[in-house]
């Protein structure tokens, strides 16, 4: 008996194997326009959110995975240059930079790629935030103990950069390495901020009602894209104030808004109604790549498409599984990393995917 679960074991991991490096099934034919390759570098539970260091040798994300005892988002690290030394259906595989307490949002790496920004309730609340209850639709929780740290690669907190009462997170780092952009409701409204890298000098640089959020700085420095509501009846007004009293947004209508890194020369990109979001530059910085489920019919169903920043030239890049989102490319172009429910058996797990990039 033991041979045989030996046995069921070692083919089990060869099967695991295989799909890691097995890539093409992972691709459909219209996904190879621009995916020479995908590579799976998660197998279960929710992996979300990352993001490349600037030699795009490097990630830092978010996971969840209950089966490791990680209750709720805490941010990892993984060096690509080793995966192929690594089992990465093992935890050990990954190296953990958040405390283990809280949860956490939102990482990013700083401008030496020896630290990494991330936002955490850790000092406030070190257990899992409880999620909104009675609520009859899907919401976010704007979790207002959340504040944005500065770790080193080791896991040590270096140093803290908001100290405010309220939502600070959803923080990125400019490529010229001396601004941060972030989400704040220091305001009182979702809007976003600049500050230095050292976090001096906060600036508002939005102000309109509505969810301003998930800001990128495009590869330049010299604009920021980001995902925005906006609501404007009075009927949904009311509903978006009366969910922010309650720390919660409904991120059911949202468009890509493009701004100069000082929140002037404010354009909407797209017009396409439903949930347009998690926005990032091409590195050419004339195009942006995005998550939209504007054309589904079931409301979950999140492709990523690509548009030219003046909103034409819209296109699909994936048609996989119903959740695609979180895009990133590596500075040099020819990396894309994103998070998709593709090739999980069937279950409700989200990993990360790494492309090779072909414009």
């Amino acid at each position: 008996m033991f041979r045989l679960i030996s046995f069921i074991l070692f083919v089990l991991h060869s099967i695991i194997l295989f799909a890691q490096n097995n890539n093409t099934p992972l691709i459909s034919e219209k996904e190879k326009k621009h995916f020479k390759s995908l590579k799976q570098l998660t197998f279960g539970g929710d992996n979300a959110e990352a993001y490349f260091d600037k030699t795009g040798t490097k990630i830092t994300f978010q996971l969840t995975n209950k089966n490791w005892n990680i209750p709720c988002d805490q941010i990892y690290f993984l060096d690509l240059k080793k995966i192929h030394q690594l089992d990465l259906t093992k935890p050990e595989s990954f190296k953990r930079i958040s405390t283990g307490k809280g949860r956490t949002t939102c990482s990013y790496f700083m401008p030496d790629g020896k630290h990494i920004l991330f936002a955490s309730t850790h000092e406030k609340i070190d257990t899992c935030p409880q999620p909104p209850v009675n609520i009859c639709k899907y919401v976010w929780h704007i979790i207002p103990e959340y504040d944005i740290y500065v770790a080193d690669l080791n896991g040590n907190i270096v140093k803290k950069l908001t100290d405010t009462y309220g939502y600070d997170a959803e923080a990125t780092v400019s490529p010229k390495g001396d601004k941060i952009v972030f989400t704040s409701t220091r305001s009182g409204d979702l809007e976003l901020w600049v500050m230095n890298i050292d976090g001096s000098n906060p600036v508002q640089i939005t102000n309109e009602l509505g969810y301003d959020g998930g800001a990128f700085f495009s590869p330049d420095g010299s604009k920021i894209v980001f995902r925005a509501s906006r609501p404007k009846t009075e009927e949904e007004i009311k509903e978006y104030k009366e969910l922010l009293a309650q720390n919660l947004v409904a991120p059911t209508n949202l468009e890509i808004f493009v701004c100069d890194s000082d929140g002037k020369n404010l354009k909407q990109v797209t017009h396409l109604g439903k949930a347009n979001w998690a926005p990032f530059f091409h590195p050419s910085g004339n195009k942006i790549i995005f998550s939209s489920n504007h054309h589904s019919t079931r409301g979950y169903d999140f492709q990523l498409y690509m548009i030219n920043i003046d909103g034409t030239g819209l296109e699909q890049i994936t048609t996989e599984s119903n959740f695609n989102a979180f895009p990133m490319f590596s500075p040099d172009g020819k990396k894309l990393i994103f998070s998709s429910n593709r090739n999980n058996g069937g279950t409700r797990d989200t990993n990360l995917f790494l492309a090779e990039w072909k414009d």
